[in-house]
């Protein structure tokens, strides 16, 4: 599957995100998007690529999954989400863990997500560092798009469960903060010395990257207590906080929005599996955009299936979400929050040509991807009787 240097997407409805939607083309040379609009000029000898009036709009993204590390269908050998024998793991690598030949893999792409935030899992306190990738590649190395892109955490139910039944601590929602608070007082007296006189401590130096404001802090949370938890002790540290899953974050949206503190809200096509979840609702991500607080919408594949993503975006929306906000919530939020803003999450001049062209509007789900690109190479298309073809790895 072969892409020209220089090609031009015309007769499409393109939805930019940050601007207002337009019929007219895209070119692209390279792996760069070098102009759009209704009239944009088509460079000499570019390749022409004829739309048909399908809608083209900027590869999503899915902020929180456990992509490669969490393999469908493969049971105990597939699973490497969680190094649940220490509390705090935070120097643990979730690229270390991941398979990019995993079948989740392909199924992105078909789903129109051509980036991903893959982290650890919620089992620790501070469960290691989580990655950005590209969806399409054949070593992880070659796909990613930022690393470290923040170390995950949890507070709530999962951390009190697993070392409670191992009656260690911590086995309480006040020991699960205790040790995130210990681990970060250990790495702030850390940092705070020379360089010459710090002994190697790979923990603290990772969560002294938080301190530094160098990546984000992300707090897997789901109830409203836990959540003013976590806004408590970012206070006190003075970290960049990002709330992952934040199930009851509507319930206390004007705090979050005061705070300034972005909402990864999700997963929505979920049972209420857990007594933290109960709350769970799909008017969530509405309420959250309507207070101010820059809301993603997220999977947690494979909790809900990676390629249902915009299915979640437009379930939001028959709830009351505005349709350009949920298409933002997939889009340009996350790519804000994971720091890749000036790369991808939206098509403009200058970014990295990460397109999906649509049957029609995507937030109706009778509407499939007809073709993905990412930087600008032609990651899928379908064949004459529908079928998605992934470029080789």
């Amino acid at each position: 599957m072969s892409t020209p240097d220089t090609f031009a997407i015309t007769n499409a409805h393109v939805v930019p995100i940050e601007s207002e939607p337009f019929d007219g083309a895209v070119v692209v040379t390279g792996d760069r998007i070098t102009a759009l609009g209704p009239d944009a000029p088509i460079p000499d000898g570019a390749a022409v690529i004829d739309a048909g009036g399908a809608w083209l709009l900027p590869g999503f993204v899915d902020a929180h999954v456990h992509l490669g590390v969490h393999e469908e269908g493969e049971g105990w050998a597939g699973q490497d989400t969680n190094e649940m024998t220490d509390p705090v793991m935070a120097a643990a690598r979730a690229i270390d863990a991941i398979n990019p030949m995993e079948i989740g893999f392909d199924d992105a792409i078909e789903g129109g997500i051509t980036a991903v935030n893959v982290n650890p899992g919620s089992g620790n306190p501070i469960g290691g560092l989580a990655v950005a990738l590209r969806t399409h590649g054949r070593v992880v190395d070659e796909m990613v798009l930022r690393e470290p892109s923040g170390i995950k955490a949890a507070l709530g139910e999962n951390p009190k469960r697993v070392y409670g039944e191992q009656k260690r601590t911590p086995a309480t929602r006040l020991g699960v903060a205790l040790t995130i608070r210990q681990a970060f007082a250990k790495a702030r007296a850390w940092a705070a010395k020379p360089e010459d006189e710090r002994d190697p401590d790979l923990v603290s130096d990772a969560l002294a990257k938080v301190l530094a404001r160098e990546i984000p802090w992300r707090q897997h949370s789901h109830r409203a207590d836990d959540i003013a938890t976590a806004l408590r002790i970012a206070e006190e540290f003075g970290y960049e906080l990002v709330l992952d899953h934040g199930t009851e974050s509507y319930l206390i949206a004007d705090r979050i929005a005061a705070a300034g503190v972005p909402v990864l809200y999700g997963p929505l096509i979920v049972s209420r599996s857990k007594v933290e979840v109960r709350e769970r609702t799909p008017k969530a991500p509405g309420i959250l955009t309507a207070a101010g607080v820059k809301v993603s919408i997220i999977t947690d594949h494979p909790v809900v299936p990676i390629e249902f993503l915009v299915h979640q975006a437009a379930l939001a929306v028959k709830h009351g979400m505005d349709p350009a906000a949920a298409l933002r919530a997939i889009t340009l939020n996350p790519a804000e929050v994971l720091g890749l803003a000036d790369r991808i999450g939206s098509i403009a001049e200058g970014k990295e040509a990460d397109l999906v062209l649509w049957e029609g509007d995507p937030l109706d789900v009778r509407h499939r991807t007809e073709r993905v690109w990412q930087a600008g190479k032609e990651v899928m298309h379908r064949d004459a009787d529908g079928t998605a073809v992934i470029a080789p790895r």
